[in-house]
């Protein structure tokens, strides 16, 4: 049995199936006595299996003619359609998962940039949240709606803009409860909602999101749909796969609770 001291890097170590077997049972034991550390073993399985989850139909999808053509070197067609990125950021995070393969993985997801604009790489990056996190039922969120004032405050200053979580009961929803996450560079907020009858919605704002624009955007036909507007420097998506009227009547209630605070 090894006597040598665990870190996080183990944890993924051990996640990842990598840590030899005569240390799994040392590393159990220092799971036990570092209750800070088994609660980071246990989110991180939770997010792996979450992820796994969100993109275990990619390798049965058939691969975009863009994306072998690029690899194969073809000439990408002029006027091609623009909508594969999400596709692309997915396939990028299975063989990051899978094989360790980051530097094709970067070059991957780099594929096409030029053709996408800025609308849909917002939209697409609020609709990868909400796909990792609205599966999830323990780890959902980093601070809970119990705490709302609390999460107000620090994903305003964390995020660079004044927020409110706005009140959706009167379109049947109930905050859970709110995350920070990565924006490209920069950060975003997103806040989870529940009807209670296990649909949820999310609603992503971030303070960098491009010029002004306003729109819905879905990857496909039965994924979840985002309705997103970016102005000023500001921008957010409404997130769901709830009805389309009904994502809409939250998109419009979110818009105006969230244009008020700004403007107080």
């Amino acid at each position: 049995m090894s006597g040598r001291d665990f870190s996080e890097r183990d944890i993924h170590l051990a996640l990842d199936g990598e840590m030899p077997a005569d240390e799994r049972a040392a590393f159990e034991a220092w799971l036990e006595a570092h209750p800070d550390m088994k609660a980071k073993n246990f989110r991180f399985a939770s997010d792996r299996a979450a992820m796994q989850a969100a993109f275990a139909r990619v390798p049965d999808e058939p691969v975009p003619a863009r994306l072998s053509g690029a690899v194969l070197g073809e000439p990408a067609r002029r006027g091609a359609s623009s909508r594969s990125r999400w596709w692309l950021a997915a396939a990028a995070v299975l063989l990051l998962g899978v094989g360790g393969l980051g530097g094709y993985a970067a070059g991957v997801s780099g594929m096409g940039r030029q053709e996408d604009t800025a609308a849909d790489q917002f939209a697409e990056e609020a609709i990868a949240a909400h796909v990792v996190y609205a599966a999830e039922q323990r780890h959902a969120v980093d601070v809970p709606a119990s705490d709302k004032a609390h999460m107000q405050d620090w994903l305003s200053r964390r995020v660079g803009v004044k927020l409110v979580a706005p009140d959706l009961a009167a379109e049947g929803f109930e905050l859970v409860g709110g995350r920070l996450l990565p924006a490209g560079a920069n950060k975003a907020a997103m806040l989870l909602y529940d009807d209670g009858s296990g649909n949820r919605v999310s609603i992503f704002v971030t303070a960098e999101a491009g010029g002004a624009a306003r729109g819905t955007y879905a990857e496909a036909s039965n994924g979840p749909r985002a309705v997103y507007w970016t102005e000023g420097g500001y921008g957010c998506a409404v997130v769901g796969s709830v009805a389309e009227n009904r994502l809409d009547e939250v998109a419009d209630s979110a818009y105006r609770q969230l244009l008020s605070a700004r403007q107080s």
